[in-house]
This record gives structure tokens, sequence and C-alpha cells, in this order.
């Protein structure tokens, strides 16, 4: 009887871990691989075009239902690590401009989308599945990786996100 009457608790702490464990970053080091890549319009854009700043890297692609789904909170996180200096960038893998720009007529968001059309350079970054998002800092050496969807709007991951560009003197 005593456990007909935990079991409700108790699932409800499993679940309330699992949810909390889909807002988290994983902590990561090494130096971020460079790249050189060309957003939606042509223009190259550089990994050391971030350098100072605090970089979020997200890889994805528009066939990707989590990707699509975690776009919107990408695009709120931006506009908030931005008053911070920080930036939210977004590499697709293999889609084309034309195609994205379909995704975005549908769902617009405001953030910058490099093309990786051979996933060289997801590969250089160990991109193994999608979603994948990477937290640079502004030495240019990764402090977090996600795999996963997450409600990138959420203080959860912006603060700590905004913690790497304080000032350490």
């Amino acid at each position: 009887m005593l456990f007909r009457s935990l079991l409700p608790f108790a699932l409800l702490l499993v679940f309330a871990d699992i949810s909390a464990g889909t807002n988290t970053l994983s902590p990561s080091d090494g130096r971020a691989p460079d790249f050189v890549l060309s957003d939606i319009d042509g223009a190259q854009v550089r990994l050391d075009d971030f350098l100072g700043k605090v970089l979020v890297v997200n890889f994805w692609a528009v066939w990707c239902k989590p990707c699509r789904e975690e776009m919107p909170s990408l695009d709120r996180g931006s506009r908030w690590l931005e008053r911070f200096d920080g930036r939210i960038i977004t590499i697709n893998m293999g889609d084309s401009p034309e195609m994205i720009r379909r995704f975005l007529e549908k769902n617009p968001v405001n953030l910058p989308i490099l093309l990786d059309a051979d996933a060289e350079i997801s590969a250089n970054w160990g991109v193994t599945g999608l979603p994948t998002t990477f937290v640079v800092d502004p030495e240019g050496r990764i402090a977090y990786r996600a795999m996963g969807p997450r409600e990138w709007d959420d203080p959860a991951l912006l603060v700590p996100i905004r913690a790497l560009g304080l000032d350490r003197r």
C-alpha cells in the first residue's frame, strides 16, 4: 500500500529529472575548428569574425523536426545574448539556399544561417546528430556542447553562456 501511495511522487521526480536534463549544457574543451562559410546571401563568414565574443554555433537541417522546433527559441535567445555582445549563428547541413528561404518564409527568424553543403565543417566539429550546438568562449575554445533540442531562451542556458563573456580581471 505504501508503494502505491509513493508511486505518483516517484514518477513525478523521474519526469522532473528528465525534463530538467533537456535544458542543460555539457562541459566541453578544445579549440573550436576554424571555418569559412557562405551565408544564404553569399557573404563569407569566418569563425575569427567572432573572436572576443561568446558564440553559440547551432548545426541544423530543414528536414530535422527538432531543429525546426528550436529555431524560435534560438532567435529569442540571440536577441537577449546580443545585448551582452554575444552571438548565435546557425550552420545548415546540406540544404539548398532555396530550401532554407522557403523554410524562413514560413518560420521567420533573424539568425545568421551559414551553409555547410558538403557537411565538411560539421564533421570537423564532431557533429554526429542534429541539432547539435556548441558554445565557444571569447578565446575560441569550446566551453559547452548540447546534443538535441533546447529552449535557447531559457535563463538556465543563457546565464552560463553570458558568464563566459564576463571580464575576469
